[in-house]
């Protein structure tokens, strides 16, 4: 007789309900008359998410003693639920987003962007929430997968099919280094299992120990981090605005969150080896973003950079390889995944009006013009730079100070540097948008005047209230990520 684990259905209701939604999108697609697919689509997938937000904080409150489901293959705790609390909100507001800016010419495939949208976050969902190495490897392939189709869904531009091929290649290398180490881990320890792992006694074995550096290789081309990056900017550049803004945020929330739970449950033992791995890779990863963003003019491929030098400061904290570690690492996402998402958006908007890709040069008077989302745009930038006026500010601080903690004051240094180095750039944002004028440059609006666009601006205006408010409830936060990173064994 076959003996089937028993199921806690309640513990992966966020992915039900997602998938269940993703579901009816594609539904529609068939179903429902082209001329409404469109709103059909957002509706649904606004609805997905909202219903995975009130399942992830349900269990959020409802999963105080943490324990894994499902055969031990999925964890049931508050570090998955507030994982999945900010994909779900990063969805929201893409779908937003998506309804006005994926262009008019994918109408024929929209309910199935959609569709893959809300699977893609159930992915990430699952992937958070991994107990073991094949968990982790067929979550991350579920949601990468769905990831290289929306990056190519406006296949008539020669740009998204660019960007989705070289998604697809780049990401099935590191997809390859993870599945590669997770065998090598599992050919030395015998076990799947993150906790079991741990357990094997096996810390100082060569087998184990190169295992560790093909999933760090493979999670690192997830998190976009040096010397991992090469498919960054042109990923960025050439996917459409909206998918590159669900990227720059929710893949982060995705790959640091699981990333940190396996080094911290199945590796503790060789905490010595991957600490200097991963401050080494936050070097790197700060240096390369940093001067290569310095020298860009395209304001997509600058903010590409710009997140690969934010991996390196989460970077930091991950390398502190502690409870402090941890609680800056969540505390930083949140206000990071608003600034991040909230600025490829702003980019979309002008990209729709100019209808030709965003440079410092034709975003010259933009802040005059759309005074809205010239005024959100300088604070997210300011909030990069880690800048008193957001949530970003704390965050580094909070990171820095975990570094501090670990004995690490040299690496606190090195992030002070190249906080001092992105505020060139990030201030040549802000100075084209209010220091020229489009006069000055000829710049006109396609169609004489900017295109109404609500939706664009209530995603905005909340990723604006997150990361600002993050600035002035950092205690509320801080509870938070105490509570959640209580899952994870120290």
């Amino acid at each position: 007789m076959i003996h089937t684990p028993h199921v806690d259905w309640f513990s992966i209701s966020t992915i039900l309900a997602l998938l269940g939604a993703s579901f009816v999108a594609l539904l529609g697609a068939v179903l429902v008359p082209r001329a409404v697919r469109r709103m059909f689509g957002c509706a649904v997938a606004v609805l997905g998410f909202a219903g995975g937000l009130v399942t992830s904080v349900w269990l959020y409150v409802d999963s105080a003693n943490g324990h894994r489901v499902i055969g031990d293959a999925f964890y049931r705790d508050r570090w998955t639920a507030l994982g999945q609390i900010i994909v779900c909100g990063i969805g929201l507001v893409t779908a937003l987003v998506a309804a006005e800016q994926i262009a008019h010419r994918t109408d024929d495939h929209i309910a199935e962007f959609f569709s893959l949208l809300l699977a893609c976050a159930a992915g990430m969902a699952f992937f958070i929430g991994s107990a073991n190495l094949m968990v982790m490897f067929l979550s991350l392939e579920w949601f990468s997968i769905a990831l290289y189709v929306m990056c190519a869904i406006d296949y008539d531009v020669e740009g998204s099919l660019e960007a989705g091929l070289k998604y697809l290649v780049v990401g099935s290398f590191g997809s390859a280094a993870l599945l590669f180490g997770s065998a090598l881990v599992y050919g030395s320890t015998n076990r799947i299992g993150f906790a079991e792992i741990a357990h094997a006694g096996h810390a100082h074995d060569t087998l184990l120990v190169l295992g560790l550096a093909m999933v760090i290789t493979g999670l690192g081309f997830k998190s976009s981090a040096a010397p991992f990056h090469q498919w960054t900017p042109d990923v960025y550049e050439g996917a459409p605005t909206p998918v590159t803004a669900f990227m720059s945020a929710a893949t982060k929330v995705a790959a640091f969150m699981l990333a940190f739970r396996v080094l911290r449950t199945a590796f503790p033992q060789d905490a010595h080896l991957w600490t200097w791995a991963l401050a080494g890779i936050a070097i790197a990863s700060l240096a390369v973003g940093n001067f290569a963003a310095l020298v860009q003019r395209n304001i997509k491929r600058m903010l590409a950079y710009s997140s690969i030098s934010h991996a390196g400061f989460l970077l930091i904290a991950m390398s502190a390889a502690s409870a402090l570690g941890g609680r800056a690492m969540l505390y930083y996402l949140v206000p990071y995944s608003a600034m991040a998402f909230g600025s490829f958006a702003i980019v979309g908007a002008r990209e729709r009006e100019l209808n030709a890709p965003v440079t410092l040069d034709n975003l010259a008077g933009f802040g005059w013009e759309r005074p809205f989302l010239g005024v959100a745009m300088w604070f997210f930038m300011f909030g990069f730079a880690g800048l008193p006026l957001t949530g970003g500010f704390t965050g580094k601080f909070y990171v820095f100070a975990a570094a501090y903690r670990h004995g690490w004051a040299w690496l606190v240094v090195v992030g002070v540097l190249a906080t001092l180095v992105s505020l060139w750039y990030y201030l040549a944002v802000v100075r084209a948008m209010y220091m020229r004028t489009s006069d000055e440059l000829r710049v006109a609006v396609a169609g004489g005047s900017p295109p109404h666009e609500p939706l664009l601006h209530a995603a905005v205006a909340i990723c604006m209230v997150v990361s600002v408010g993050s600035l002035f409830a950092v205690q509320p936060l801080i509870d938070l990520a105490r509570h959640a990173t209580s899952a994870i064994p120290f």
